[in-house]
């Protein structure tokens, strides 16, 4: 018959690890069997009367019965882990052993209470970290974003920068070129510490369109400029898109599509090939959607940029409006920079609270810029 041990026994003629044993519960007390330690096949055997016994919990978890006395060679600690034996023991053990075993199983069961609440606070302390982590993503996107050097988000938005002019109709000179120009270096003065060196480009294009691109590349279409009425309200358009730019808002965009891994890859100091992923992206660049915050961000920042500048900032908030009013939303800017009637609410409180300041008016005629 096989040899299947059921408690381990430590006594001082055994190792240090103990000698595992056969343990049975008898009438009189306990007797175990132990394999001869210079013959496997040899077994011997050892019995102790209940009589000698004493009784506690013990076990790296408290979970396991310790039975102590002393033998003909010294002390001898026998550790009985089974159910079936512990309980055989309790149904056999005599009266003086009953308060030292109820001690005991009170012990067990207080360990057995701790560890549920352990793993109870344990349980919960995951599920808390899984569900601030997915409520607080847009804190590391933001921990992301912050880790990308300023040339790393320039090379991402070059890329689709460079081919998307490449299937259009630039405009490289003339009035409009000049008056874009203009509007530019007027707002970017007023930018503190400015980390960008903007790209602004006109593109030949009936659409009333503008967009920006990480790095600082903005593309402006010749059909903004043409349904403009004033200079300042392509200036707000302008605004806008320079602080989609400033506030990384296409970087944070980029990073969410490129998932939690990535993120937190990136926030852990580990980024991966994120030039490869920005080629792949391609044009979708051109398309990314900003989110509520980030448009109302890019309204407010905008609007103090106007006013330090000092161009018009109503200008923004007319231009804005009057698209949103004519074609009853068909319009292309609108539907990558969604336009609402609270939005314009927003920007005229916001005016509203700046001190009154003359606006300084542009150098160039700006009916004469919209026929040409």
């Amino acid at each position: 018959m096989s040899f299947q041990p059921n408690a381990l026994c430590f006594g001082d003629e055994f190792s240090a690890t103990g000698l595992p044993c056969l343990v049975h519960v008898e009438g009189h007390g306990l007797t175990m069997t132990f394999l001869s330690d210079s013959d496997a096949s040899e077994r011997r055997s050892e019995s102790v009367p209940f009589a000698e016994l004493t009784v506690s919990a013990g076990g790296l978890d408290h979970d396991q019965l310790v039975a102590t006395w002393t033998g003909p060679t010294g002390q001898r600690t026998l550790y009985l882990k089974n159910p079936d034996v512990i309980r055989a023991f309790r149904q056999a053990a005599p009266d003086h052993l009953t308060i030292p075993l109820e001690r005991a199983a009170e012990q067990v069961r207080q360990v057995r209470q701790r560890r549920r609440i352990v793993w109870t606070i344990v349980g919960g302390a995951l599920l808390a970290s899984v569900l601030g982590l997915w409520f607080g993503s847009d804190l590391l996107v933001e921990l992301a974003v912050d880790r990308i050097p300023i040339e790393w988000e320039r090379k991402l938005g070059e890329s689709a920068y460079r081919d998307f002019l490449a299937r259009q109709e630039v405009m490289k000179e003339g009035p409009a070129v000049a008056a874009v120009t203009e509007m530019t270096h007027r707002l970017t003065d007023q930018i503190p510490e400015n980390p960008y060196r903007f790209e602004i480009t006109i593109v030949k294009s009936d659409v009333v369109n503008a967009f920006a691109l990480p790095g600082g590349y903005i593309v402006v279409f010749t059909g903004l400029m043409k349904k403009a009425e004033r200079p300042e309200e392509v200036a707000g358009v302008l605004a806008h898109e320079l602080n989609h730019v400033l506030q990384r808002h296409g970087l944070e965009r980029i990073v969410k599509q490129l998932g939690f891994v990535a993120v937190l890859s990136i926030v852990l100091g580990n980024p991966p090939g994120l030039g490869g992923v920005m080629k792949q992206l391609g044009v979708e660049l051109m398309t990314l959607k900003f989110g509520r915050a980030q448009e109302t961000e890019a309204d407010l920042t905008g609007l103090q940029l106007l006013y330090r500048a000092k161009i018009d900032p109503s200008g923004m908030i007319t231009f804005f409006q009057r698209l949103a009013e004519k074609d009853e939303g068909r319009v292309e800017w609108l539907s990558t920079h969604p336009m609402s009637a609270a939005r314009a609410e927003r920007l005229k409180i916001e005016l509203d609270l700046l001190p009154r300041r003359e606006p300084v008016p542009f150098s160039f005629e700006w009916r004469t810029i919209r026929e040409k």
